[in-house]
């Protein structure tokens, strides 16, 4: 019984291939010549990215704004590609459809596409309002990391502990955008408990002394300053606030401070300070 419907159902499939026989021979050639052509208008876009991208970082100096404009060009070329072979294909009314934005079609795709045209647009605002740029270090809604790549729809970011994040460019520019190092600088700080009659003055200038040996730390009118924070049952709270610069990126950010506060702790250990939590 089996053995029969499965023989019926080949033929039937064999009468339908027989039966349009003619008209896929005649679709063929105009099916390939049409992948032919997208994949032209493909390879193109990934060509022309590739050479405006170089072009534009070098005469503007933004590699971010470049890039932008670059994933811009692309996407203009793709959808000349797809509007040529819907004409090819005689599609005509599609094309001026798509091309006038006329007819319910026009508005339903357009009204089911809201958020990307709402993140694309945003990515617009973004490349020339330029709240900051590749290898900028951002927060936005709680999460932070390096800027890595402005796209079409949203912009990469890489976490302190290696995750790429893809944040839609809506939501950065809806929420509010914090960066650390849009200027080149960056304070950071850490706390140190001195115990009850200590020397404090001393304990200040050796501080500030040993945190112009850490690598990293800068001098001159961005020197260290060691300031007493609060007094509590069990110590003296101080607070060392340091800068650094975030263009060299040699040592690292967190590295910097691991050794500031080493730097710090051996120095008043040595000094013979007692030091309280």
């Amino acid at each position: 019984m089996q053995g029969t419907d499965i023989e019926s159902f080949v033929g039937d499939i064999q009468s339908q291939v027989l039966d349009n026989y003619d008209t896929l021979v005649a679709i063929t050639p105009r099916l390939i010549i049409a992948v032919v052509l997208l994949l032209i208008f493909w390879f193109l876009g990934y060509y022309v990215k590739k050479l405006a991208n170089k072009r534009l970082e070098k005469n503007m100096n933004d590699s971010l704004l470049a890039n932008f404009l670059a994933g811009l060009v692309r996407g203009v070329i793709l959808l000349l590609g797809i509007l040529f072979v819907l004409r090819f294909w005689g599609f005509t009314g599609v094309v001026t459809s798509v091309l006038t934005g006329a007819g319910i079609s026009a508005f339903i795709i357009g009204f089911a596409l809201k958020d990307i045209g709402e993140n694309f647009l945003a990515g617009i605002l973004l490349a020339f309002k330029r709240p900051f740029k590749i290898g900028d270090v951002i927060e936005i809604t709680g999460m932070k990391g390096r800027v890595i790549k402005l796209n079409l729809r949203d912009t990469q970011i890489k976490t302190e502990d290696g995750k790429d994040v893809y944040m839609p460019n809506g939501s950065i520019v809806k929420n509010p955008l914090i960066n650390f190092t849009i200027d080149g600088f960056i304070r950071n700080q850490f706390d140190i408990g001195l115990d009850h009659g200590s020397d404090y003055p001393a304990a200040i200038l050796l501080m500030e002394k040993s945190m112009l040996q850490v690598k990293g730390v800068l001098k001159g009118e961005r020197a260290p300053m060691v300031v007493v924070k609060e007094i509590t049952n069990n110590a003296i709270i101080v607070t060392t606030f340091y800068w650094v610069n975030t263009f060299t990126r040699v040592p690292g950010y967190n590295r910097v401070k691991s050794q500031a506060i080493v730097e710090v702790v051996q120095a008043l250990e040595k000094a013979g300070f007692n030091l309280k939590r």
